[in-house]
């Protein structure tokens, strides 16, 4: 199977997951606003925001569009060496959720 009809139900079936163990996580490194020592209210609040950004904003927005972009060299590690050599990736670009023709 290609990347492009794999990342979207991927992305669809781990974003909720993914999305909830990052809001778990920022909420806990946002605790540390809490404390009377400065350098850790600042960490604190900084990996917090890094977090949300991160799950927010580059998982939902970035992963997807990148597994399609990079197509068979997202695979690359994993390729069998009995594999045939795959097909060269085409040049137009192709949205998530479209169907090749």
């Amino acid at each position: 199977m290609t990347t492009s009809p794999i990342s979207c139900p991927a992305v669809r079936a781990t974003a909720p997951v993914i999305a909830s163990a990052g809001l778990v996580l920022a909420a806990t490194f946002a605790v540390l606003a809490s404390l009377p020592f400065v350098p850790m209210v600042e960490m604190g609040v900084v990996v917090a925001v890094g977090v949300l950004l991160q799950t927010l904003l580059v998982a939902p927005a970035l992963l997807a569009p990148m597994m399609v972009g990079l197509r068979r060299w997202i695979w690359w590690p994993s390729r069998r060496v009995d594999d045939p050599e795959p097909a060269a990736a085409p040049d137009e670009p192709v949205l998530v959720g479209e169907e090749r023709s």
